[in-house]
């Protein structure tokens, strides 16, 4: 029902270089990256206090 086909894809994206630019796009990409990692690095840790907490 809300699958991604390539044609999606490529209209998101094109929207995504009209809205920042091409020029911002690898400060866009970079902060998404580290956002990411932040997240994941966080949520392992309140999940391994969780496990601590249950222990």
């Amino acid at each position: 029902m809300y699958g991604f086909g390539i044609g999606k894809i490529l209209m998101v994206l094109f929207v995504i270089i009209l809205l920042f630019g091409g020029r911002k796009l690898p400060e866009l990409g970079a902060g998404i990256g580290k956002a990411i990692k932040n997240f994941k690095k966080e949520s392992k840790g309140f999940v391994d206090a969780i496990r601590q907490k249950s222990d």
